[in-house]
């Protein structure tokens, strides 16, 4: 279960940078979509410590 929401992540977050890459610089919509690519980061991060700790156990 928690290596689908790891993989759904993963994949939000090269939607993200896909569109990021896409967008001129002075794109409006820049800021959310990075805010957005944050939040996936941070929660990927979240993920990957969680399956890293439940491999210690």
């Amino acid at each position: 279960m928690v290596a689908v929401e790891l993989y759904r992540v993963m994949k939000q977050i090269d939607e993200f940078e896909k569109r990021l890459a896409s967008l001129p610089e002075q794109a409006p919509e820049r800021e959310r979509i990075r805010a957005g690519l944050a939040e996936a980061c941070a929660l990927r991060d979240q993920i990957k410590k969680m399956i890293e700790g439940a491999k210690g156990d």
